[in-house]
């Protein structure tokens, strides 16, 4: 039996590849080689994948449900999971006090008695996406234990466990950005295939168009177009707005990528030769040019994400987003608004670390396909 001798393993160090084994890959397959190399993104797309999986399926993960809480532990602080042979997993139970002096509320811990901890247990019960019954959580408090509750990152000022509210605004936040690159996709590759394409008046004109657009400064912009939407409306409406506004302003910069491809590419021999036999316009660009610059088109979108995902963030922490009952890490920040708050209880700043975890994931996954995508280039 002859072997494939086309067959190159991911793992395999750059000058292993000869010139055979290269020019017979296809192009998706030289992505996939090259991405796999590049560690940082590969981790990143681990990162990206976890949090993600998180979030969908947020009531699993989460201990606690949206509408829980316990006045007896506001501002609890975090609890550090420990690990004996006696208990297994568990946490020190804490007891509020008050300082007779300045009435602060702090917790002590209260001696010889624990929290065991378990995972897959049962808990609060809920429904997974709002259909399916169920009351196993990932992790959570083993056993009944009456007046007992686990902060994994503290409390907030209502009692709410602020890592299940991380839980399920990940799931808001992360999608606002799955969202609005959608339209993003739409938007730019319309406006930006039509630009490039037709080009004359019609490509100045929406060029122009574009720079006015981004000569506004984005904030202010973002604010003004988000105070127009009127505060009575229902959550799902609000998000659904605030998606679109996202997107309204984050297209100019796909479409000119768009446009500067499809000027280079359609005096090559195959777009003249699908013009020549008669293919319509919109076969030529969606059919014939786009694909060949497709990979450019993902990492222009995966770059994207994170700049989403903060606009969000900001229109949401300035109450010009999404607001309560929903819940999202920008609306969690809204409890950062006093200083007094952060300095006495700083964990209620934990959702920045998701954002910045977040950006930071996006930003890396985004230079590997970056540098995976001109498969020919030089190390």
């Amino acid at each position: 039996m002859v072997k494939n001798a086309n067959i190159v393993s991911p793992d395999a160090p750059p000058d292993a590849i000869g010139d055979l084994e290269v020019g017979s890959l296809s192009q998706w397959q030289l992505i996939r080689l090259r991405f796999t190399r590049h560690r940082m993104a590969l981790f990143s797309l681990y990162v990206v994948c976890a949090l993600y999986s998180m979030a969908l399926f947020a009531e699993f993960f989460a201990p606690t449900t949206t509408d829980w809480r316990s006045i007896d532990h506001i501002y609890c602080p975090p609890q550090i999971p420990k690990f004996s042979l006696e208990y297994g997993f568990h946490v020190q139970a804490l007891q509020k006090q008050k300082d007779p002096i300045t009435f602060r509320r702090y917790y002590t811990f209260v001696p010889d008695r624990v929290i065991p901890l378990a995972f897959f247990v049962k808990g609060a019960p809920y429904k997974l996406w709002g259909i399916f019954p169920m009351e196993r959580h990932f992790f959570g408090i083993d056993g009944s234990t009456e007046g007992d509750a686990f902060y994994l990152l503290g409390a907030d000022k209502i009692g709410q466990d602020v890592f299940s509210r991380i839980i399920y605004g990940a799931r808001v936040s992360l999608s606002i950005g799955v969202a609005s690159i959608i339209a993003t996709f739409i938007l730019g590759i319309l406006f930006g295939g039509v630009s490039g394409y037709v080009g004359g008046r019609v490509d100045n004109f929406i060029q122009r168009s574009i720079e006015i657009i981004n000569s506004f400064p984005q904030i202010p912009l973002w604010l003004v177009l988000a105070a127009l939407v009127p505060p009575d409306w229902s959550p799902l409406r609000t998000y659904f707005a605030i998606t679109i506004v996202l997107s309204l302003l984050n297209w100019t910069g796909l479409a000119r990528v768009v446009r500067g491809k499809l000027l280079s590419l359609r005096e090559e021999d195959y777009a003249v030769a699908a013009r020549l036999i008669g293919a319509g316009h919109s076969r030529i660009i969606f059919r014939h040019l786009v694909p060949g610059f497709s990979s450019h088109i993902i990492v222009s979108l995966t770059l994207s994400v994170p700049a989403m995902i903060l606009g969000e963030t900001a229109l949401s922490f300035l109450a010009l987003g999404l607001r309560p009952p929903v819940v999202s890490w920008g609306v969690m920040l809204q409890d950062c608004m006093k200083f007094q708050a952060i300095a006495d209880y700083p964990w209620v700043l934990m959702p920045v670390l998701f954002i910045v975890l977040t950006v930071l994931a996006f930003n890396f996954l985004g230079d590997g396909l970056r540098d995976a995508a001109d498969p020919y280039s030089s190390h």
